[in-house]
């Protein structure tokens, strides 16, 4: 239990970050404060009735491949707090036009069998890092320039993850199914297809499904950060709501789940002008436009295996997708989560949610409701005649929500290879000020639900700490 005598740690956000970092301080003896802007705690992963009564939706994150792989979260009795997974059948469907879907099954076996001429390629490419996956995540999900545990895996990794994922797919697929699947894995990277290091995220997250899945959190998002807040309670930690903090404050450790833009404006002068120009350069990414529907039934998939996956992946044939991710034209590409056909505590009783979003420009004013709902309609006709209610939210409306999502985007900054490495700049979650460290995706590993950016800016505040401030 932390020692109430001596002054305490404060927590700027209550992210999975945020409250990852707060949680490793307290279980370290020390006392720790979180403050929140929004009256509830969860950052990303939030969860509300935004369209009819009893019908929740994820506000931002909604199925968690990071989360249930993460090392930071795996060490936390998150359960016993009321965390549950659910994993659907099949992690992720893509259909296409001619009526089928292309399936990422659990398996690299099963996944192989439904790619035709290309199974063979795609089980010796994913099946050596699938094999290794509960070592290798622990070296995904780790700042770059460190030494790995597994060095020779991580430098096979290194060999396809730093290509595009164009030059992958074309190397090593040859037919459109296999093709189609790994650009919308892909393009969860938010970088165009032909951008070196595009294909990074698409196996990270390929070889994810396959070696742990692409749960959905029962009864919403907003049970991850619940849990982390329940067991960040019992340490003896103490959450503070609806404040919004201006002035960076004076503590002995203050680890700030903000992007640089926020850090910039409460740290002001006392930052060093070197530093602060190095956070002005930072580079924000794409925005996403966010519908959730309520319906009055499931939605009515051509391709009827895709009622077995949680996540379905919209955009066609690898060419269609890519020139939506590298233009903004054609039909969008979108990701869609069904979480309602899996845990039933998501809608009334017959009734369903659906939430989706699609990369848009940074900062966009366009209007994409049609568009994706028409995307929709191309591979599940007859979906409009079962919308019940729709919230919409343009990249401007999710930045209100949440501070942390300039201009929309949804992974605190660019993704690309150098902004990858040095994220936000070259000392990481280090600050020129004594104590104070940055833990939000503006950090390595970067975006997703899986705490690791706080686990590793908190294990950096604690060997830069003061053995005194320790309780007993």
């Amino acid at each position: 239990m932390a020692n109430s005598q001596h002054a305490r740690d404060v927590v700027i956000g209550s992210g999975p970050n945020g409250l990852a970092a707060a949680i490793l301080l307290a279980r370290a003896g020390r006392n720790v404060t979180v403050y929140e802007a929004n009256a509830c705690v969860g950052g990303g992963t939030r969860s509300e009735e935004l369209t009819l009564p009893g019908f929740v939706h994820d506000l931002c994150s909604a199925v968690h491949p990071m989360a249930i792989a993460s090392p930071c979260f795996e060490m936390f009795p998150l359960a016993a707090h009321g965390l549950e997974w659910i994993h659907p059948s099949a992690p992720l469907a893509h259909p296409l036009d001619d009526g089928t879907a292309v399936m990422l099954e659990r398996s690299v076996e099963a996944t192989a069998a439904n790619l035709g001429e290309d199974g063979a390629a795609w089980s010796n490419l994913m099946e050596p890092f699938a094999a290794a996956w509960a070592g290798l995540r622990r070296d995904l999900m780790a700042p770059l320039l460190r030494v790995p545990r597994h060095p020779f895996l991580m430098a096979r990794f290194g060999l396809a993850a730093l290509r595009s994922a164009r030059g992958l797919a074309e190397s090593h697929f040859r037919g459109v199914r296999a093709r189609a699947l790994f650009a919308g894995i892909a393009a969860h990277s938010f970088l165009p297809l032909e951008a070196p290091a595009s294909a990074a995220i698409g196996v990270a997250l390929a070889v994810a499904g396959h070696g742990s899945g692409w749960p959905i959190a029962r009864g919403g998002s907003q049970k991850i950060a619940d849990a982390l807040a329940g067991y960040f309670r019992s340490l003896g930690g103490d959450i503070v709501p609806s404040h919004r903090v201006t002035r960076l404050p004076e503590a002995p450790i203050v680890l700030c789940d903000i992007t640089p833009r926020q850090l910039i404006a409460i740290g002001g002068e006392r930052l060093p002008l070197a530093y602060r120009r190095a956070l002005e350069s930072y580079r924000y990414g794409p925005g996403v436009f966010k519908v959730d529907w309520a319906l009055d039934a499931p939605v009515p998939w051509r391709a009827m295996e895709c009622a077995r996956a949680g996540t379905v992946h919209l955009g066609g044939t690898f060419d269609e997708l890519a020139k939506w991710e590298r233009s903004y034209q054609g039909a969008p590409f979108m990701l869609v989560a069904q979480p309602s056909l899996f845990d039933a505590s998501r809608a009334p009783a017959a009734k369903h949610t659906l939430w989706a979003y699609c990369h848009v420009p940074h900062g966009s004013t366009m209007d994409m409701t049609n568009a994706m709902e028409a995307q929709i309609e191309r591979f599940a006709p007859g979906f409009r005649s079962r919308i019940l209610a729709r919230s919409i939210e343009s990249p401007a409306d999710i930045e209100k929500r949440n501070a942390n999502l300039i201009g929309g985007d949804i992974t605190a900054g660019a993704n690309d290879l150098k902004q990858v490495i040095f994220r936000p700049t070259p000392s990481l979650y280090r600050t020129p000020l004594r104590g104070v460290f940055l833990c939000s995706a503006a950090t390595p590993p970067g975006g997703g639900v899986h705490g690791m950016c706080g686990y590793h800016a908190a294990r950096a505040a604690l060997r830069q700490a003061p053995r005194s401030h320790s309780g007993s």
